[in-house]
């Protein structure tokens, strides 16, 4: 598939490879502390940024979201090929356009195009301090199946011990 290539369409929304000219608005949330507050990285710096951005244009595992009305790129979802059929879902969108449904709407998309190509299940792993998060997967029909205490730690304390953080585990199957 072309890197280039717009994957699917919404309503409102364009799913589609990420471009060099996203550079600006993939800045905006990834160096925003709110936004990544549940992400295993700091806010970005600019340079940290543009070699993200050559990531995400190198793999088919991260999908751009742009506003039809505006050509703006607000968020983007992940879709990471694992074991037995199975993909781990994730996303990540600029707080600007948070509650107003464009998570919601770009992942139904991207889940019923994934069962449709013969994937089997599609999980996710959260934080349960990120109410925002797991509310977003269980409107999209996925079902908590664990809570895993403190499991994973992404940063270390002054004394250079983990900070260590629960999981929570999501899935759906294809019905």
């Amino acid at each position: 598939m072309k890197n280039n290539a717009v994957i699917a369409e919404t309503d409102r929304l364009i799913l589609r490879r990420y471009r060099e000219s996203d550079l600006q608005d993939l800045y905006e949330y990834l160096s925003d502390a709110e936004v990544v507050k549940f992400e295993p990285y700091q806010p970005m710096t600019p340079e940290e940024t543009e070699k993200n951005l050559e990531w995400r244009i190198s793999t088919e595992e991260m999908i751009a979201v742009e506003l039809k009305s505006n050509q703006k790129m607000i968020g983007n979802v992940y879709l990471g090929k694992r074991e037995f059929e199975s993909l781990e879902i994730g996303y990540v969108f600029n707080k600007e356009y948070w509650g107003k449904g464009y998570a919601k709407e770009s992942c139904e998309k991207l889940i019923a195009i994934a069962f449709s190509a013969g994937i089997h299940r599609i999980f996710a792993e959260c934080d349960p301090q990120n109410a925002g998060s797991w509310r977003l997967l269980e409107a999209l029909g996925f079902e908590r199946e664990a809570h895993l205490r403190k499991n994973v730690y992404f940063w270390k304390d002054d004394k250079n011990k983990p900070i260590w953080k629960d999981t929570y585990i999501y899935a759906k199957l294809k019905e």
